[in-house]
């Protein structure tokens, strides 16, 4: 299944001067060239909703076991190794930058 949004005249987006709406390679699909909002004028991502969302069919994301194969458990005491390597570190911020950022806690 695929999510997608639909014009109710997806034709007339493809005579404005900034073709930023483009009909779909997949029947009845819109295709947007930049970043989406809805209930916000300010998406920081391609596709912001501010509000509750209804899906009508599954979400698919890269992480998801559906779009995987070759699935297998890996040695623990390995990964527990390679961990053990990573190096860690603390640090306080600098109070002109934390001032600036409105960080209490640096």
């Amino acid at each position: 299944k695929y999510i997608y949004f639909q014009a109710s005249n997806p034709g007339q987006f493809e005579n404005d001067s900034d073709v930023l709406w483009q009909r779909g390679h997949v029947p009845d699909t819109m295709v947007y060239h930049g970043r989406v909002g809805i209930n916000t004028d300010a998406p920081d991502e391609a596709l912001v909703v501010c509000g509750n969302a209804k899906v009508m069919g599954r979400v698919m994301h890269p992480s998801d076991s559906r779009a995987k194969e070759n699935i297998r458990e890996v040695d623990t005491n390995e990964q527990l190794r390679r961990i053990a390597q990573i190096k860690l570190v603390e640090y306080d911020y600098k109070p002109e930058f934390a001032s600036v950022m409105g960080i209490n806690n640096t």
